[in-house]
């Protein structure tokens, strides 16, 4: 089976940092692009970060460009993003994503909050 499963929000301070791990199982992690979506209160989901297979090339919605950084660990299954300077609109569930599969992971929470 293919499961996807988030860790790593919390509640933040804005300016602060945080670091969302997703480790994967049930398929080749490492032939599979893997995604961060995000939905905040009374919006739509949206992509926040995106990561090739290989690793070698990643894209960012320009929301959080400068600030937040994918990546992965082929030998660990899992995929990173790493929080900077985060912003109270940065507030939102965020999720995992496998698009060759369009499957989610349950989604971790993060709130930038003073």
């Amino acid at each position: 089976q293919v499961q996807l499963v988030e860790s790593g929000g919390g509640l933040v301070q804005p300016g602060g940092s945080l670091r969302l791990s997703c480790t994967a199982s049930g398929f080749t992690f490492r032939n599979w692009a893997m995604s961060w979506h995000r939905q905040a209160p009374g919006k739509q989901r949206e992509l926040v970060a995106s990561i090739t297979a290989s690793g070698f090339n990643t894209n960012y919605a320009d929301s959080v460009k400068g600030r937040f950084t994918i990546s992965r660990d082929n030998a660990k299954n899992t995929v990173f993003l790493q929080m900077n300077n985060l912003k109270p609109e940065d507030t939102a569930v965020y999720y995992c994503f496998v698009p060759l599969e369009s499957r989610w992971g349950q989604g971790t929470q993060v709130i930038v909050s003073s």
